[in-house]
């Protein structure tokens, strides 16, 4: 029952100074920090299109990713995590337990980020599970990353490797928000995005709302083993794999050319890769250069949600 779910869980929900009215009301009301902006977004999970119960997702791997991705989001914003509200849709049988295993995902991922739970809500019904995170972030006025930035000349710069997301990492989401943050406080950033879709795809987003185009350098694309050890068994090859693949959560960043090559020789702090891997352009649309060094269009690809009227 639903009252049962919250009496155990909000006892267990830590107090949190962010939080002036906390979980248990009607609704939260949270302090945001002084002299900063309110970052907001929110991402929807649903069984059978972004995981499959079963011996290989667990429940609490599924609480943790749905708060992963939205804190992904706010990396790409280059905002500092501060709350997230969840809403679970519960299938009626075993619903209870679903619900204590996700909100243990959530709040170890939460933990580890210093982000409070202000609220949420539970349903029931006789569809699969849906689980639904708002997270709201913080950032200095004026300092917000955005998709539209993108300058020609810039570089592209790249978090981690791409591609075979679906072996497993898919549900282990790695936000970037302690990177990004690190970024954000020494380097201009023109432009970012996070690859949620794929890389290809995302890349292709950013610089349409950019009003750039992108000269990919296709050999220096960092390919996760994950998408060689696919490649064998779907005859893919692993860099297709990695450009439309989707499920990395990395990011991608534009800076001014000088500025990469600083951030790329700096004493990075982090065990995740940095790597360019292509130039914003003036044209439009993605390309590669050929052996010959013309440049050769490159269809983006990589997951979208479709539906019909």
């Amino acid at each position: 029952m639903e009252q049962d779910f919250l009496d155990w869980l909000l006892p267990r929900l830590p107090n949190d100074p962010r939080l002036e009215v906390g979980p248990g009301d009607d609704a939260a009301v949270l302090r945001p920090p002084a002299g900063r902006r309110t970052v907001v977004s929110v991402d929807m999970l649903s069984e059978g299109v972004d995981f499959r119960l079963g011996p290989e997702c667990h429940p609490r791997q599924i609480g943790h990713k749905g708060l992963a991705v939205g804190l992904s989001d706010l990396a790409a914003m280059g905002a500092r995590p501060e709350a997230a509200v969840v809403a679970v849709c519960l299938p009626r049988v075993g619903g209870g337990a679903l619900a204590r295993d996700i909100a243990a995902g959530v709040a170890a991922l939460a933990a580890t980020f210093d982000v409070a739970i202000a609220g949420g809500d539970t349903n029931a019904w006789d569809g699969a599970l849906v689980v639904s995170v708002t997270v709201l972030g913080s950032v200095e006025p004026g300092h917000c990353w955005r998709r539209d930035g993108a300058r020609p000349g810039d570089a592209i710069i790249a978090t981690g490797r791409f591609g075979g997301s679906i072996l497993g990492r898919h549900l282990d989401v790695q936000p970037r928000c302690r990177e990004a943050a690190w970024i954000a406080a020494r380097y201009p950033v023109h432009a970012a995005i996070d690859v949620s879709d794929g890389l290809s795809l995302d890349l292709a987003r950013m610089m349409k709302a950019s009003g750039t185009g992108a000269l990919l350098d296709l050999a220096a694309v960092p390919i996760h083993p994950d998408a060689a050890r696919l490649s064998l068994a779907d005859g893919l090859g692993a860099l297709d794999h990695a450009l439309a693949d989707g499920e990395d959560f990395e990011l991608l960043l534009t800076l001014p050319s000088a500025a990469a090559a600083e951030l790329l020789a700096a004493r990075w702090p982090f065990p995740v890769a940095l790597t360019r891997i292509g130039t914003v352009t003036a044209g439009q649309g993605l390309s590669t250069r050929a052996a010959d060094g013309s440049e050769v269009p490159l269809a983006p690809r990589g997951f979208i949600h479709a539906f019909a009227d």
